[in-house]
């Protein structure tokens, strides 16, 4: 039987397990639950992603992209006009409003160390776009901050407070 050239297979069995993790959590991840949410033969899965470690870095990478795009989308970080502290606390309150799945997986780092160099590039990548708009000491306690505002909300369940972001973000900032 010839084999059926499908270059988007990859991409697929990342999404796919995106949606496991979205739906089972972390620990209802595996090279068969992938498989048959991506529609796949389960040789795929463990062909393109030989542990399920490397499979959650192309997950967690994914998702980091699709984060810095929302970041990206946020024309008015990059605007010096526009209240940084504003902006930010808008752009978490609409993060933690959607999937969390990117969070789940990014938390995963803390327990699954081939994910801390995944979680340190976002990081980077957040405090990188935010030097633009203040020094870059400032900029990773920024990013401090916006990751310990969103633990605290998704661990004790409260519901996201954009004011009160906005303020402690607002402190950081100089001249504020």
């Amino acid at each position: 039987m010839a084999r059926r050239y499908d270059p988007e297979r990859r991409r697929r069995i990342i999404e796919a397990a995106i949606r496991v993790v979205g739906r089972n959590g972390i620990a209802g991840l595996s090279h068969r639950s992938v498989a048959a949410e991506a529609d796949v033969p389960l040789g795929s899965t463990t062909y393109h992603f030989k542990t399920l470690d490397e499979l959650l870095v192309a997950a967690l990478r994914q998702t980091n992209e699709g984060f810095a795009k929302a970041v990206a989308s946020h024309g008015g970080l990059e605007d010096p006009r526009t209240d940084l502290a504003t902006e930010l606390a808008g752009l978490l309150g609409e993060w933690l409003a959607g999937e969390r799945t990117g969070v789940e997986l990014y938390l995963a780092a803390l327990r699954r160390p081939a994910l801390r160099p995944v979680a340190a590039e976002w990081c980077e990548d957040v405090a990188e776009l935010l030097s633009h708009r203040t020094d870059p000491v400032t900029a990773r306690a920024l990013v401090a901050l916006m990751d310990g505002i969103c633990l605290q909300a998704l661990l004790t369940g409260t519901p996201y407070d954009e004011e009160y972001a906005r303020e402690m973000l607002g402190r950081i900032l100089p001249g504020n």
